[in-house]
């Protein structure tokens, strides 16, 4: 295989890779969004600098994917922080649990997103949305709303959606140090809202070793939103190189 050709290739295996080159399109995705309010000293100690936590909320996601270009049909679910950059409100990609091996591969390689086996759910049971996730065979979260109890503003939607967004991508090298470290942004524009709902929620996390959701503790639900979409994912730009930075600093 000529050098050209693999520089092309999209990932590994050459012959069969992990996941296609993108654009990458989401069609009849569906959020169950719960935000509620954390102990600022936890949220303080997992935010990387140089992003600041203003007001200590955080947003546990479970994100059904139906149909997704390349990738499938898969859930996820998650918790993104609020934070401020540079004077602008913004959110944090904390943690991605999801069942999808090419997503998994794509989000940690090709961008900068936390992504790890984990086993979300969405459903409807009788008149509550409910989202689950599970890591191994222990439930980690629970999430209930009403379902579509109160429509919800479609701008306050898409308002929701297109927040910038803040990731954390680290590769080691072969001696285990930092290859990559950079703070990448994003933000949404391709983006349709084709129903917005919100409702009462409430929220349970359990304790895991290796999916500690629950160390950002549920101190009080502030709101919650169900949101159909489509969208398409941009392609995240670099906001803060670490080690550049580092040997400016030295």
């Amino acid at each position: 295989m000529r050098s050209e050709d693999i520089l092309r290739a999209p990932s590994t295996p050459l012959d069969g890779p992990a996941f296609p080159a993108g654009p990458y399109h989401f069609s009849r995705r569906e959020y169950l969004t719960i935000t509620y309010r954390t102990d600022p000293d936890a949220m303080r100690a997992v935010v990387p600098e140089p992003l600041e936590v203003d007001e200590p909320l955080v947003r546990f996601e479970v994100i059904r994917m139906p149909d997704s270009t390349g990738l499938g049909d898969y859930t996820e679910s998650g918790q993104v922080l609020r934070v401020r950059h540079d004077g602008e409100e913004a959110e944090y990609i904390h943690a991605m649990y999801l069942d999808n091996a090419p997503a998994i591969a794509l989000g940690r390689e090709g961008s900068g997103y936390p992504k790890k086996l984990g086993a979300p759910r969405l459903s409807t049971d009788s008149d509550t949305l409910v989202g689950t996730l599970d890591y191994g065979s222990l439930r980690v979260a629970t999430a209930t709303m009403g379902y579509k109890y109160a429509p919800m503003d479609p701008a306050a939607a898409r308002a929701e959606l297109a927040v910038p967004t803040y990731m954390l991508k680290r590769i080691p090298g072969y001696d285990g140090t930092p290859r990559i470290c950079e703070l990448l942004r994003i933000e949404i524009s391709d983006l349709t809202v084709h129903g917005a709902w919100t409702g009462p929620a409430r929220l349970q996390l359990f304790a895991h070793a290796l999916a500690p959701m629950a160390d950002l503790p549920v101190l009080e639900v502030v709101g919650a939103s169900h949101i159909l979409t489509d969208l398409t994912l941009p392609t995240p730009t670099v906001a803060h190189d670490y080690l550049t930075a580092g040997e400016r600093a030295a």
